[in-house]
């Protein structure tokens, strides 16, 4: 869906979390070039850092869309026949504009001629850039981009060697000769017997995955439940569609019912990693404040892990919630873990950098959400460039602090030195410092905020049967995220608060997030 209406599409990939779909229409005329298409966007997934720019993503995707495999060889790289067809009847765009082109603009999302230029130039520049061994120039361009801001004429004349016009001209050349390089490579022998099995799929197991992609899909997620609940009149004791009505109980929050589709799903099938996962899930979203459900999340999400080693994002709730439950240095190298099995997912990136600026690991968060500020992604983009001025001026008023110290004991010193001999009542031994307790996470309702005695703060967060009283030393230095700034005036608010415990059992507040 773009704009609240469906796109007329051969194949949809449906990314998640735990679990991806590939959906094929078998209608058209070659439907497994989508499979190719989506597994080389998850080469680059699993490879680079960072997304670039859609022409270059979708390019690189149908370069290897058309991969043709026989008992014989593989031939990589082939330019479908399609291509040629619609970029001569419907012709090209300027380079430049084809490279302007983002994640939301209409020419990426909606179905029509614009779309279908878009994708067949975009596999055709990259077909260029391989033919011509231009690929290395890849990185002076997107450097001169996204780094030095430089506008996109300049940066492909600095790349490429040429104008965007001359590019434009080369291009139409290079389509016009119909001359192409591919790569033919072995088959492996017996690589479908060896790697694949194929099984039947019973008519609940097909409805209930149908199910499953509507609960993954954002556009189609309010159906998910009902069609899970027609799956289990069929068949009460498929464990995939319990599964999954627990997952779609779980998006409603409707934890209660979650818990217990849960429990029978684990019964039928214990090997499931997701439902660990989605168990521990539930678990975290009710707050790991209490010590036997941090341990409960953290066994699930070890189950999960043994299960399937490669589900990202098992480690990476894991290693929130380590962090927030007194193992700091666990949780973030659990979290670099996620990171390297996904290394472009973005919320596991700016987790880890609030966990490091809440440690005190100020220079390495800062340095992450820097590099977020600059997310094609809008909503990661404002949200990083909020978390970063906060960070920025907390360490800014950390080192005033840090200055301010030294100068307070050099002064002592003076003072010191300055006394009459004999006066033994001020100790020349060198006190004793404690290490900083550990960081404790609370989730719950924000009660009220106590401003009486400005610049300091109490809060007070209820959680459970518990109202929590932590402290604010100044209202204008607390880093907050999902607001601009601390207001006096929240009232009954759900905050996310990371706190050290005080010896009187009330807290002081590292960082405040509003949900």
């Amino acid at each position: 869906m773009f704009h609240g209406k469906p796109t007329e599409l051969a194949g949809l990939f449906q990314g998640g979390q735990d679990r991806s779909f590939i959906m094929l229409d078998m209608s058209v005329e070659d439907p497994w070039r989508v499979v190719f298409h989506e597994y080389a966007h998850q080469l680059l997934n699993a490879n680079m850092r960072f997304e670039m720019a859609p022409w270059f993503e979708e390019g690189f995707a149908e370069y290897f869309s058309s991969i043709e495999v026989d008992n014989k060889e593989a031939k990589v790289g082939k330019i479908p026949e399609e291509t040629y067809q619609i970029l001569q009847q419907l012709g090209t765009m300027k380079v430049s504009e084809l490279f302007r082109v983002q994640q939301y603009s209409k020419t990426y999302n909606e179905s029509g001629d614009h779309r279908n230029t878009f994708y067949a130039e975009s596999g055709l520049v990259v077909h260029y850039l391989y033919d011509k061994a231009l690929l290395p120039k890849l990185a002076i361009y997107f450097d001169a981009v996204q780094t030095q801001k430089r506008p996109v004429e300049e940066a492909i004349q600095s790349a490429f060697g040429m104008s965007a016009a001359q590019f434009d001209k080369v291009l139409r050349d290079y389509l016009s000769s119909g001359h192409y390089m591919y790569y033919p490579m072995a088959t492996p022998a017996g690589i479908v017997s060896a790697q694949f099995a194929v099984a039947p799929v019973s008519l609940a197991d097909a409805r209930a995955t149908l199910a499953d992609i509507h609960a993954h899909s954002p556009d189609y997620e309010d159906k998910a439940l009902a069609e899970f609940q027609d799956v289990l009149k069929l068949d009460p004791n498929n464990a995939s569609a319990l599964r999954g009505a627990g997952y779609a109980y779980l998006q409603q929050r409707d934890f209660e019912h979650a818990a217990d589709y849960f429990r029978r799903a684990s019964a039928l099938n214990s090997k499931d990693p997701r439902v660990h996962y989605y168990y521990a899930m539930l678990l975290s979203q009710q707050g790991v404040s209490d010590e036997a459900r941090s341990a409960d999340i953290k066994k699930n999400l070890l189950e999960a892990i043994a299960l399937d080693p490669s589900l990202a994002d098992a480690y990476s709730l894991l290693g929130y919630t380590q962090a927030v439950s007194g193992e700091p240095e666990k949780g973030m190298e659990t979290l670099k873990k996620a990171i390297d099995l996904s290394p472009r997912n973005e919320g596991y990136q700016f987790n880890l950098a609030n966990i490091y600026i809440a440690n005190r690991k100020v220079d390495e968060g800062i340095a992450i959400l820097r590099s977020l500020s600059g997310s094609a992604d809008r909503e990661m983009s404002t949200q990083s460039s909020q978390a970063l001025a906060q960070a920025e001026n907390y360490k800014a008023q950390s080192q005033t602090f840090t200055m301010r110290t030294e100068v307070e004991s050099v002064d002592s010193h003076v003072a010191l030195k300055k006394r009459v001999a004999g006066e033994s009542s001020v100790s020349t031994q060198p006190s004793e410092v404690s290490a900083p307790k550990p960081v404790k996470f609370l989730k719950g309702k924000l009660v009220s905020v106590d401003c009486s005695l400005a610049p300091q703060a109490l809060f007070a967060v209820s959680a459970g049967a518990k109202t929590l009283k932590l402290h604010v030393s100044d209202t204008a230095h607390i880093i907050v995220i999902g607001a601009d700034q601390l207001s006096c005036e929240w009232k009954n608010k759900s905050v996310s608060v990371n706190y050290r415990e005080r010896a009187d059992g009330e807290g002081d507040v590292v960082s405040l997030e509003v949900q």
